[in-house]
C-alpha cells in the first residue's frame, strides 16, 4: 500500500468526550479546591510562633551524645550546634542551635548536613531555634525521580498516563478531601464522590471512552461502594468508629478549638481511601480481559463473556485479597508485635479495638474488591454481550 493511501486512525468522536468528561471533572475539582481554601479573615495575627526552616551545619559547638546498647545502638544526648540558616526570613543568619537526641527521635548532625529547624520568634523580636529533624528532602525528591522513571521506561506512554493519574488522585487527597474535612464535610460521603471522580478520570486518561473504561468505571464504583456499605456495617457491629483509631484524640483537641471536622466516619473513609486502587486493578483487568474476548471472538453471548470474566476474576481475587490484607497488616507490624509481646487472652485480644479497626479496614477493602469482580463481569457481558460491537 502506498504512503497515500494509507488511512491515519484519527477519531475526533472519541476524543471529544474524553476531553469533555475530564474537563468537567477538573472542573468540578478546581471549584471545590477555591471552596475548601477560602481564607478565614479573623485580623488576629499571632505575636509568638514558630516556622519550620532549612539550614547547614557550620559546627559543633557541644556533642553529649553517645550510643544506647538497649536501643540497638541508636544515639541518646544533646548537641549545641552552630547553623547558617537558608531559608525563610532569617536566611544567611548564623544562629546557635540545640539539638536533643533519642532513640526514637533525631539523630547526631555533621559539620555540612543539611537538616530542619524548627524557629520560634516572640513578641520582642528575639528568636531562637532547635533542631527538628535531618532535611530528607532531597532523597526524597530523588526516590520520586527515580520511580517516575523506571514507570517512564518500562511503561511507555501508559506509564505516563498512570503517572498523571497519579498526580490526579495525590491532589485530590491533599488539595481537596483534607480541607474539605476540616471545613466540616462528612468524611464517607466525601470520600466516596471525590474516589468514585478519580476513578472515572484516570481510566478515561489511560483509555479514553470506550466500552471497556465504562464497565471498569461502573465495576470500580460499585466495588467501592459495597465496601464503604459493609465498612459501616462491620463498625456498628463492633461498635468502633473513628474516634478508636491512632491519633484521634489530637483530632478531638482540634473540634473543641472549633475545627469541624468529622472524626467517627474517617475509619469508613480511610477503608474507601485503601480499597480504591486494588479495586480500579480487578475491575479494569475483567473489562479488559472480557473485551479482548469479544474481539477475538465476535461470536460470544452474554452468558458466555460472563462465565469468562468469572473464570479470569477468581483467580485474581486469590492474590489480590492477599496483597491487600497483608499490605494493610505490614503497615501495622510495629503494633502487631507490641499486642504480641503483652500476651493477651483471646477474648481480650479479640475485644480491643485495635484488632476490630484492622479486620473492618482490611476485611472492607477486600469485600469491595471481591465483588468488584461479578458486578465488572456482569457490565462487561451485558455491554460486549450483543450481536455487533464496534472494535475497542
Amino acid at each position: 500500500m502506498k504512503l497515500s493511501e494509507k488511512k491515519i486512525n484519527f477519531r475526533p468522536q472519541k476524543i471529544l468526550p474524553t476531553a469533555l468528561i475530564l474537563l468537567l471533572i477538573l472542573g468540578i475539582f478546581a471549584a471545590l479546591f477555591v471552596y475548601a481554601h477560602e481564607e478565614k479573615t479573623d485580623g488576629v495575627q499571632p505575636t509568638d510562633y514558630a516556622e519550620y526552616e532549612t539550614g547547614t551545619v557550620l559546627q559543633i559547638l557541644t556533642d553529649s551524645c553517645e550510643a544506647d546498647k538497649v536501643a540497638e545502638g541508636a544515639y541518646r544526648g544533646d548537641q549545641t550546634l552552630l547553623v547558617e540558616v537558608t531559608s525563610g526570613q532569617y536566611k544567611g543568619e548564623t544562629l546557635l542551635v540545640t539539638n536533643a537526641v533519642g532513640p526514637m527521635y533525631g539523630e547526631p548532625a555533621a559539620v555540612g548536613q543539611s537538616i530542619v529547624m524548627t524557629v520560634s520568634t516572640y513578641s520582642d523580636g528575639s528568636h531562637t531555634a532547635s533542631v527538628y529533624e535531618y532535611n530528607r528532602t532531597p532523597f526524597i525528591y530523588l526516590i520520586l525521580g527515580l520511580f517516575l522513571l523506571v514507570t517512564v521506561l518500562v511503561g511507555g506512554k501508559t506509564g505516563v498516563k498512570s503517572i498523571l493519574g497519579l498526580a490526579l488522585t495525590v491532589a485530590m487527597l491533599l488539595l481537596v478531601f483534607l480541607p474539605l474535612l476540616m471545613k466540616g464535610w462528612q468524611p464517607i460521603p466525601t470520600a466516596f464522590l471525590l474516589c468514585s471522580l478519580v476513578a472515572i478520570a484516570c481510566f478515561v486518561i489511560l483509555g479514553g471512552c470506550s466500552r471497556k473504561i465504562a464497565c471498569a468505571c461502573m465495576g470500580t464504583v460499585a466495588g467501592m461502594a459495597l465496601a464503604m456499605l459493609f465498612g459501616i456495617l462491620a463498625q456498628k457491629l463492633l461498635h468502633i468508629d473513628g474516634l478508636r483509631a491512632t491519633d484521634a484524640e489530637a483530632l478531638l483537641q482540634l473540634r473543641q478549638t472549633g475545627t469541624p471536622v468529622h472524626i467517627r466516619g474517617l475509619l469508613v473513609a480511610g477503608v474507601i481511601i485503601s480499597a480504591l486502587g486494588a479495586v480500579m486493578d480487578v475491575a479494569m483487568s475483567v473489562s479488559s480481559a472480557i473485551g479482548e474476548l469479544k474481539a477475538v471472538n465476535p461470536e460470544l453471548t452474554a452468558r458466555a463473556l460472563w462465565r469468562s470474566g468469572m473464570n479470569i476474576g477468581r483467580d485474581m481475587v486469590g492474590t489480590m485479597t492477599n496483597t491487600l490484607i497483608l499490605a494493610i497488616l505490614g503497615s501495622s507490624t510495629v503494633l502487631i508485635l507490641y499486642l504480641y509481646s503483652l500476651d493477651l487472652s483471646w477474648h481480650q485480644l479479640m475485644s480491643s479495638s485495635y484488632i476490630g479497626i484492622e479486620i473492618i479496614s482490611s476485611v472492607s477493602s477486600a469485600i469491595g474488591v471481591i465483588l468488584a469482580v461479578p458486578l465488572t463481569a456482569l457490565a462487561s457481558a451485558l455491554l460486549y454481550g450483543k450481536k455487533r460491537t464496534t472494535a475497542l
